[in-house]
């Protein structure tokens, strides 16, 4: 009950928080602080279009590729123009490394122009070979995610995945060859696919730690309306009834050999700090750069168009390609910095009422006191930390705010007259 009353409360919110306003008054302010922020690079590009997948992609052609990358180029540039200081990069999709030279020459011009500490780059199965290994590390990526999904042939076959990348066995014995190769390699499951049993789950964990993977992320399966539509037609309805349960087989066998780096990310306890797949956890603000990315700069939520082709002709004039944005209020911002940092497992009570010149607790008393009672949370000076309870808690909200931006993502691209 509590579960359903959690997702509900989340879905109103997230869907008065992205409504979005559009035009071409859409702009972004100059930047004169010092604050360390992440560059997040959309590469919208894949060989193949995974039918449960929301995010921004096309199938990938080559020429449209190159002219998208220098558009990346011009509009790096202009961040740096504008007087964006960056300390971390991740690079998502899409598949990032579907033209790895390019990438590397993107990489390079960032660090050319940054402070750059630390680069997260998404790829898949079939690219992980011995030549674009070594293209990766000698650009200065230092985290790899590999998108794994799962382990299972059956499923594997189901989802579209089989043919594209190959089978689990093969699969993991990638993943195992290329251990060692960058601070960490992180392998990006997921969870609560229809037929996806608890025994199919119990194998896919069983070969990440025989792997003795870095990092595991294990997100639920976060669909679109548009999308669970397709997933309804070839794959077979979502049930978020087992969500929970599954969940907690996740956390239950990881949680021996593994810290929460988030709610649903776990690295390994002996590994040093490492990124996370949710940079908005570890930083404050992030510029979103490329077709379709979403950046919060500010107080600023903005989106870039969806139309690949517009965004290349805009950046060609140097002008950014802003599709719209939303300016938020004080109350948002502490509820955006409330869910966000929480996500991570614990946030500092007194550095968020030092933030927000001792408002954060009087703005979110009536969340505080309803996620207290629901025993999602205990104290310890000053951390507000979450219990198992409340992580399953954050899990909703989390998969409720990336539905809510994929529902987002799907209208921008009907509206680009992409589908």
């Amino acid at each position: 009950m509590l579960n359903q009353i959690v997702t509900k409360i989340a879905q109103k919110e997230f869907a008065r928080a992205l409504k979005f306003a559009e035009g071409s008054s859409v702009e972004l302010p100059f930047c004169n602080d010092n604050q360390e922020r992440m560059l997040y690079i959309h590469i919208p590009f894949c060989e193949e279009l995974c039918p449960y997948c929301s995010f921004h992609r096309v199938r990938f052609a080559e020429e449209p590729g190159r002219k998208y990358f220098q558009a990346l180029m011009n509009e790096i540039k202009i961040y740096r123009e504008k007087g964006y200081k960056f300390t971390g990069v991740y690079v998502g999709g899409g598949t990032p490394t579907v033209l790895i030279d390019e990438l590397a020459m993107m990489l390079q011009y960032v660090r050319d122009n940054f402070a750059i500490r630390e680069i997260s780059v998404e790829t898949n199965p079939n690219h992980l070979t011995p030549e674009k290994i070594t293209i990766l590390q000698q650009a200065g990526v230092n985290r790899l995610s590999v998108g794994v999904q799962t382990f299972d042939d059956a499923l594997l076959k189901k989802i579209g995945r089989l043919e594209k990348y190959g089978s689990g066995k093969l699969i993991a014995e990638k993943l195992e060859n290329i251990q060692g190769c960058f601070d960490t390699v992180n392998a990006d499951m997921i969870f609560n696919f229809p037929g996806q049993t608890p025994l199919v789950l119990k194998n896919d964990l069983d070969i990440l730690l025989r792997l003795q993977m870095q990092q595991i992320t294990f997100y639920p399966l976060m669909v679109s309306t548009i999308t669970q539509s397709l997933m309804d037609q070839h794959i077979g309805k979502v049930d978020f009834s087992r969500e929970r349960k599954l969940y907690k087989q996740i956390a239950g066998m990881l949680e021996r050999e593994y810290v929460f780096s988030s709610a649903w990310c776990f690295s390994r306890k002996k590994s040093k700090n490492t990124m996370i797949d949710e940079y908005v956890v570890d930083y404050d603000e992030y510029a979103g750069l490329g077709s379709g990315a979403i950046g919060y700069l500010q107080g600023i939520c903005y989106a870039n168009t969806f139309d690949i082709n517009q965004y290349i002709e805009l950046l060609h004039h140097n002008k950014l390609p802003l599709l719209a944005s939303r300016t938020f209020a004080r109350a948002d911002r502490i509820r955006y910095d409330f869910l966000m940092k929480l996500f991570s497992t614990k946030i500092n009570i007194d550095a968020l009422e030092q933030k927000y010149d001792g408002k954060f607790l009087k703005t979110l008393w009536k969340e505080m006191i309803a996620f207290m009672a629901a025993g999602a949370f205990r104290y310890f000076a000053p951390n507000l930390c979450l219990t198992a309870r409340g992580r399953y808690f954050w899990v909703i909200m989390m998969r409720e705010f990336f539905i809510a931006v994929n529902n987002f993502r799907e209208f921008c691209r009907r509206q680009a007259g992409i589908f």
